[in-house]
């Protein structure tokens, strides 16, 4: 491993921590909840077994509250995803922490997806799972590729993906976007999400290139199938594994890789998968620096592409 890894600690105005370093797996489906409700909980189930016991600690209830995850925490969860069919959404958020921004965190956000319904045209229901840098640096990049891969393995995705971020549940992070900035314009590695706000508009697009980028259908068939992405991503960097259900995933380099800008790092393979991937990219309109605002998360997306 040559990466050097920064330790990111973005404090609020309370004193804790509402934005750290770690890794995000994102996967989109534009299906409804109620198609994909067993295969969300299976996908809770292998993430569980893969972090230590009792990293997540805490649920937001329906009120905004967080509440301990204990025993009867879980039955409201289990409940909330697998017995609640008639739902028209269902939101889910473990935390590590009962305040600031943990290491381990999962959150869902699943929807009818009404067709008449002119809100849900562009939505997608979403499942994310983080991790801190340490869990990598323990356990290697290997063995964080494949628990994506578990954790996907079942998902319906039309895309999705493993990447550095900075770590904040629920778009924390826009309370102290102004000090988060100077880092989101350094370390091009890491993925700034929103989960709330992105399963809303990406339809069946893409978000970007990242270290893992997992396509499925319609986007892989859109951008032309496997043949023309290993002729239009000819580097050595990037390794190509095709997954059942017409799905592929790209690695783009052993290591995921923060990208310093002020060491003049910026990876050209994702430069070029970005580019393949803008046409499809959402139309994000969360504002970086102030309220009035919602050009700068488009513009952010679209480091790559300039």
């Amino acid at each position: 491993m040559s990466e050097r890894y920064p330790v990111v600690q973005v404090r609020g105005i309370d004193g804790q921590i509402t934005v750290r370093d770690g890794l995000i797996l994102c996967f989109f489906m534009r299906r409804k909840h109620k198609e994909i409700a067993q295969k969300i909980w299976h996908s809770l189930q292998i993430y569980l077994r893969s972090i230590p016991t009792e990293a997540l600690a805490w649920y937001v209830s329906p009120e905004g509250d967080t509440l301990l995850l204990n025993e009867q925490g879980w039955m409201h969860i289990r409940e909330k995803i697998l017995d609640r069919p008639w739902a028209q959404a269902c939101h889910v958020e473990l935390l590590q922490l009962e305040s600031g921004a943990g290491g381990y965190n999962f959150e869902y956000d699943g929807y009818e997806i009404d067709p008449l319904c002119d809100y849900d045209e562009k939505a997608a229901c979403a499942i994310a799972f983080s991790l801190p840098t340490e869990y990598l640096l323990e356990h290697g990049a290997d063995k964080v590729r494949t628990l994506a891969l578990e954790l996907s393995r079942d998902l319906p995705f039309s895309f999705g993906y493993a990447s550095l971020a900075f770590v904040a549940p629920s778009g924390q992070w826009y309370s102290v976007r102004r000090e988060l900035l100077p880092l989101l314009e350094r370390y091009w590695g890491f993925d700034l999400y929103s989960l709330g706000r992105t399963s809303r508009v990406i339809g069946t697009g893409a978000r970007g290139a990242y270290w893992l980028t997992f396509m499925g259908q319609p986007l892989l068939n859109q951008l032309g199938g496997l043949e023309v992405l290993r002729r239009e991503l000819p580097f050595p960097e990037v390794s190509f594994e095709s997954l059942e259900g017409e799905r592929l995933l790209l690695t783009l380099g052993e290591w995921p890789s923060p990208m310093d800008i002020r060491e003049h790092i910026v990876r050209p393979h994702f430069r070029a998968l970005a580019r393949l991937l803008e046409p499809y990219f959402p139309a994000e309109t969360n504002g970086l620096t102030s309220l009035l605002d919602n050009r700068n998360m488009g513009r952010w997306l679209r480091r790559f592409c300039l």
